[in-house]
Formats: C-alpha cells, sequence, structure tokens
C-alpha cells in the first residue's frame, strides 16, 4: 500500500485527538482533585496486539510503561464486545499500586476479535495498604496496597458490583474511588465510539495500515538521529539517597552504546533491589528511557511503538531497575525513574554537549497525608508531587519551580486543596537561590509549608536530599532539598523517606531541590 503524506499527518492526528478526548472526559468526570486538578492519568490507544498507536501528552512514566499492562491483559483475558479489564499489579506491566489501568476492546463490524485496545491509567489518592494515599514506607509490595491481576470489571457493559465493591471495601476513599472508576470507563468509552467512527468513515484495513505506517515512521525517525551520534561508548552513574529503610546510597549506572543502528543501554552494573521500597520493575526502566530519546529528538515524530524498536534496554533480573517479586516498588515509579533519566542524560551529555541539560531536581517530592476530617467526619486522603528546579543547558537557564522530567502533571490549586482537604497552605513559593551557579544557572526549586487542620498520617518519600543534583561542564549542582515537620511548635529535619501521625496545627514544610547550573561562569 503507497503511503499518502497528507493522510499520514491526517491519521496521526486523529489517533491523537481521540486519546486527548479521552483525557478530556476522564478529567472533566472524575471525582478526585488528584485527577481533576493535578490530571494524574494519561491515555493512550493499541492495535489488535497491544501495541501503542498514540498517546495523549500526559505522564511519560504512564504512557511508556502502559503497553506492557495491555499486553498482560490480552494474554490473560478473552475480550468480548462490551467488557473492560482493571489491572494495577507493578508486576504484570503496571508501575506502583495507586495507578489503575482500564483497558477496552474495540470490535469493528461483525468481527469476532478485537481490532483495537483504549487504555487510560490514573493515579488514585488511595488503594488501601499500610499508610493512607497507599505510598508506605514499605519493605514489601503486600504493605502497598492492593494488588489486582487482570481482571474484567466490565463484562458485556454489565458492571462487576462483587469485583467492585470488593476493591472499595479496601480503600480509605470509597466514594472518590469510586467516582474516579467510573470517570475512567467513560474515558474509555469515548475512545471507542470515535476509533469507530475513524473506521466508518475510512475503512478498518486503511486505519490499521496507517497505524502501522506511523510506527514505522517514528522508527525511521529515531534510527536517523541515532545514525548522527558519535558512536562510542558512554557511562554514566548516580545514585539514590537511600531506600527509607537503610541509610547506603543506591547506584544506578548506564553503559551506551550504538550497534546495526541501535541504542543499546545497559544498566546491569546497577545495585541489586533493596528492602526499601525505591525498587523499579522494567517497565519503568523501559518508559524512562523512551521519554528520555523522544526529548531529545527535534523532528515531530509520533510517540508510538516504533519508538521502542531502535531502542535495546538490557538489565539484570533482581536489580533495583529489574526487581523481583515481591519487592516493594511505590517509589520506584516516582524516584528512581527520576534517577534512570539523570543517568542516561548524564551520558548522553558526552556525546551531546550542546543539547543535554544539567540535572533537574530529580525526585518528584510525594506528599500524602490521611485521616478523618474533622470537618465531616469523613476519612480523607491528599496525595501531591511537588515541582522543582530544571536543569540548564546550552544558551538558556533552568526553568523554575516546575514538575520535570518524568511527572507531567499540574499543582493542586490552593484554594482547591484547601476546599478538599483539612490543610492549610500557609506559604507557596519559589525557593530562591536554589539553582545551581553557572553560565547558564539551574532553575530554583518550591517551598510548600502546610498546616494540618485535623490529625493526620503523614507520608514523604522523596530524594535528592543528600545527593545534589548534578551541574555540568563547571556548573554546579542545585541545593539539595530539605523536609521539615513543626510538630507541637518544635522544628525538626526528617529524612528523604519518612511517615509519622501529626496532630492538628502542625506543619509540613517541603524544599524541594534546585536544578544544576550549565557551564562555568
Amino acid at each position: 500500500m503507497n503511503v499518502n503524506p497528507i493522510l499520514l499527518e491526517v491519521f496521526k492526528n486523529r489517533f491523537i485527538s481521540i486519546a486527548e478526548e479521552m483525557g478530556v472526559t476522564l478529567n472533566r468526570t472524575a471525582f478526585s482533585p488528584n485527577i481533576k486538578e493535578r490530571r494524574d492519568f494519561s491515555c493512550a490507544i493499541f492495535n489488535d496486539e497491544g501495541e501503542m498507536i498514540a498517546q495523549a501528552a500526559h505522564i511519560p512514566v504512564h504512557l511508556g510503561s502502559m503497553p506492557l499492562s495491555v499486553k498482560e491483559a490480552i494474554n490473560n483475558i478473552e475480550f468480548n464486545i462490551g467488557d473492560m479489564v482493571i489491572l494495577n499489579d507493578p508486576f504484570k506491566g503496571g508501575t506502583h499500586i495507586p495507578d489503575v489501568t482500564i483497558i477496552a476492546p474495540v470490535f469493528v463490524d461483525t468481527r469476532k476479535k478485537p481490532q483495537f485496545y483504549v487504555a487510560n491509567r490514573a493515579h488514585h489518592a488511595d488503594m488501601g495498604g499500610m499508610s493512607a494515599g497507599s505510598m508506605p514506607i514499605s519493605t514489601t509490595i503486600f504493605q502497598e496496597g492492593l494488588i489486582i491481576p487482570p481482571l474484567k470489571i466490565i463484562e458485556k457493559d454489565t458492571l462487576d458490583r462483587k469485583l467492585l465493591n470488593l476493591i472499595l471495601n479496601n480503600v480509605r476513599t470509597k466514594n472518590e474511588r469510586e467516582g474516579d472508576f467510573a470517570a475512567q470507563f467513560m474515558a474509555n468509552k469515548v475512545g471507542i465510539r470515535r476509533i469507530c467512527e475513524l473506521v466508518e468513515k475510512y475503512n478498518l484495513s486503511t486505519v490499521r495500515e496507517y497505524a502501522l505506517h506511523l510506527m514505522d515512521y517514528s522508527e525511521k525517525i529515531l534510527r536517523e538521529f541515532i545514525s548522527n551520534l558519535i558512536n562510542e561508548k558512554v557511562s554514566f552513574n548516580d545514585y539514590l539517597d537511600d531506600d527509607g529503610q537503610n541509610s547506603e546510597k543506591i547506584k544506578i549506572a548506564v553503559d551506551i552504546s550504538i550497534a546495526n543502528n541501535t541504542l543499546i543501554l545497559d544498566f546491569s552494573e546497577s545495585d541489586q533491589q533493596v528492602l526499601g521500597n525505591v525498587n523499579a520493575v522494567y517497565s519503568i526502566t523501559l518508559s524512562s528511557v523512551l521519554y528520555v530519546f523522544r526529548s531529545l529528538v527535534d523532528s515531530e515524530i509520533p510517540t508510538n511503538a516504533g519508538c521502542f524498536r531502535p531502542l535495546e534496554v538490557i538489565t539484570r533480573k533482581g536489580t533495583v531497575l529489574d526487581a523481583l517479586f515481591p519487592a516493594a516498588v511505590a517509589a520506584g515509579n516516582v524516584e528512581t525513574s527520576q534517577r534512570i533519566v539523570d543517568v542516561v542524560l548524564g551520558a548522553l551529555s558526552k556525546i551531546l554537549p550542546d543539547k543535554v541539560p544539567a540535572a533537574s531536581q530529580g525526585t518528584m517530592n510525594n506528599v500524602t497525608i490521611g485521616g478523618i476530617d474533622e470537618r465531616n467526619n469523613e476519612p480523607f486522603t491528599y496525595y501531591e508531587t511537588i515541582g522543582g528546579g530544571m536543569g540548564a543547558a546550552e544558551g538558556y537557564n533552568g526553568a523554575s519551580a516546575v514538575h520535570s522530567h518524568m511527572t507531567n502533571t499540574l499543582n493542586t490549586p490552593v484554594e482547591a486543596l484547601e476546599f478538599a482537604y483539612p490543610i492549610e497552605v500557609i506559604e507557596y513559593s519559589v525557593r530562591r537561590n536554589s539553582g545551581g551557579i553557572g553560565k547558564y544557572r539551574g532553575g530554583d526549586g518550591i517551598v510548600r509549608d502546610l498546616k494540618l487542620l485535623s490529625d493526620a498520617e503523614v507520608t514523604v518519600i522523596s530524594e535528592r536530599r543528600k545527593i545534589a543534583p548534578y551541574g555540568l561542564f563547571g556548573g554546579k549542582g542545585g541545593a539539595p532539598g530539605k523536609n521539615i515537620i513543626i510538630e507541637a511548635g518544635t522544628k525538626k529535619v526528617m529524612p528523604s523517606k519518612f511517615s509519622l501521625r501529626l496532630k492538628k496545627g502542625d506543619r509540613v514544610i517541603i524544599e524541594t531541590p534546585g536544578g544544576g547550573g550549565f557551564k562555568s561562569e
């Protein structure tokens, strides 16, 4: 079949617009501030083999790993018209337990097998586990919440109320979870309807063919990018502060080489998996690598399965980047993914010095607060990741007070936060002079000061509190972050990862890292 370049562009935008419309539906119908305000969700569409055709511009750590969830569902479930499958198991293509994926088949005409799939993944503010928010300082995945393998949550358009009740009986905020699940179901229904309309307009064979052409197109662009790289082996390593259980730093290392116009990224020298929760499953490592190279390509490349083809990601089973069940993995998704990006960019800076920035803040500064809201005696769980400074690069300073790399969420506006939760925001400001000094200066971090208006359990999972974000080519590193609590009037500096119960009137202050500087002044 000849490829019509105009039609290729049409299909690229039609596929992307379907994923985007799914996201708008999910955003506007969700119950939780984490989804409707922060937009901590992602949507994508897939072909009949589970290969990603298109994604919306949502969360990088979700989207690179979602194909593994879809393929896991395809391999384990016989789909019928009107079915939807739920899963969150990190060892079956998921990321961490709060990220719940809903997958639906798209049947066309009278064909007996799905021709496409639509899927969305949303971070639920609580999925059970040992601490509110399902982001505990854990030592095993069993402490992190309810683990859901691929199961039909909707069968032939009928909701499995027994399964839903089982899930809701294991979470702290039932009504909010049920509302968010309903939003996810509706997002998939929008995707199904739009794909069927596309097929009706162009016919099935044309739609399927151009989905494959788009993958080939993305592969071609990425291979052209690789062909222009200097063909030499480069290496880099960086460290996580600790795992929340022990104080030892944890090495993340990569060797990058090129063979047969394929980039080979070998993470085998990274440390073994640890007792704490910073272990990442393979899908996280793959997702982080995809993000880096997708970001470095200047062309308007559609993000799809073709982007994976020129990349070979090597790990060792049982390491912190390819953990084995039942390792604790809650922070692998949010923290270790950031460090993977840092080491890949650090290695690439040796062959792309004018393109690669210094390290950004390198953490998502996860804060979860949960308890009983004294205003209505109802349970609440608040979850947020907090932005920081971006690394500087050739020709520009790093941006201040923004989310970077593997997170692409918004913040929770002060008004929405104080309306939804028994929390008062005392300060929300730029952390001045926290960016690394250099010819081009790193961006500054954020100060987020929260006062509790009810007794609550507080968990913070963060990084870059001991080891600063690195600068490049003589630029200085950004300032490390700092976690502070004020308990009964006494100020205490806390470690990078902690969980404790605080009283009404106590405060949690998060000072996030600045980005690294670039070049000597």
